[in-house]
């Protein structure tokens, strides 16, 4: 037998729908406001990977962690982790440069710093001196100056505290700098168990600015096991951070995810109601401006490219 639905509960049912409707575009339009398309938005491109380890013999036959893109009068120039765990365990620092960041060369003296373990590298450039920070052994962060981007002065460890003064011992990994009106800020993980925010005055040693994190695990389950912040890009008085999470804790075979959240403060922070961004084991999310666009690179385990939709 054929049911018929009541005039009024069919009302009562267009209007609910109706109403959904309306919250779901009003959040949509939300999203796209506070995340505008060109920051979430990417296609992989066909080609990827377009850097890699050798697969050979190479002290680079792996590469591993965040590396890091800067593009600057027209190069590419990428920054990055080798290592080959049949020659040593540590982790060194390597160069290449693409004119249009698909196509790699890497630096013929490559490693170009091998001092000292080198892994998980974010670079900055100030007033004409490269800033890079890196993970040291033990995930123990430190800092190395450049005047050419290849040449690199180990400048030591960092010193972070509590806003109390008192020291923080490590670790302190995944060291991602921001500077503004003056200012140095420093987001840094702590077993990837949270994002915390320090300031400095002097380039090494830094001062939280509260001793909670700004961002922490979950709720959701795609970054519920570890979170660890990439890099801030700054858009109408908006910061946009990108991080690598999992959903599962660190100390089990995970996969890693590429995120973003929002912030107009760089303390609290609303991560995107979409996110992951780039699924599938792609992490380390680098976001470059080329002078037109944006794209985005994941560095880990491979270089991979993503062109706006």
């Amino acid at each position: 037998m054929k049911r018929v639905i009541p005039f009024g509960i069919s009302l009562l049912i267009l209007s609910f729908v109706s109403y959904k409707n309306i919250e779901k575009s009003g959040a949509e339009k939300l999203a796209q406001r506070e995340f505008p398309s060109q920051f979430v938005n990417f296609n992989s491109y066909k080609g990827n990977p377009v850097f890699s380890g050798t697969g050979i013999d190479t002290w680079d036959k792996e590469i591993r962690e965040r590396g890091f893109i800067l593009f600057e009068n027209g190069l590419y120039k990428m920054w990055y982790t080798g290592y080959n765990p049949k020659k040593s365990e540590k982790k060194f620092l390597g160069y290449a440069t693409s004119k249009d960041g698909i196509e790699w060369a890497r630096h013929p003296g490559n490693p170009i710093f091998k001092e000292k373990w080198t892994e998980d590298m974010f670079v900055i450039k100030n007033k004409g001196e490269y800033f890079m920070y890196a993970e040291g052994e033990n995930d123990i962060a430190h800092l190395l100056t450049s005047r050419d981007g290849i040449h690199w002065i180990e400048k030591g460890d960092l010193t972070i505290k509590k806003t109390n003064g008192e020291i923080i011992p490590g670790p302190y990994g995944t060291p991602t700098v921001w500077i503004e009106n003056g200012k140095w800020y420093l987001f840094y993980e702590r077993n990837d168990e949270g994002i915390w925010l320090a300031e400095s005055k002097d380039h090494k040693t830094w001062t939280n600015v509260q001793d909670s994190p700004v961002i922490r695990k979950g709720p959701e389950k795609y970054d519920a096991g570890a979170v660890a912040a990439n890099q801030v890009v700054k858009y109408k008085n908006r910061y946009f951070l990108y991080y690598h999470a999992s959903s599962r804790p660190m100390a089990t075979a995970v996969e890693w995810t590429s995120n973003v959240a929002v912030s107009t403060d760089l303390i609290h922070w609303t991560k995107y109601d979409r996110n992951p961004i780039v699924k599938g084991d792609h992490s380390s999310p680098i976001l470059v401006y080329d002078g037109a666009k944006y794209r985005l690179y994941t560095m880990h385990p491979q270089v991979d490219l993503y062109l706006p939709k």
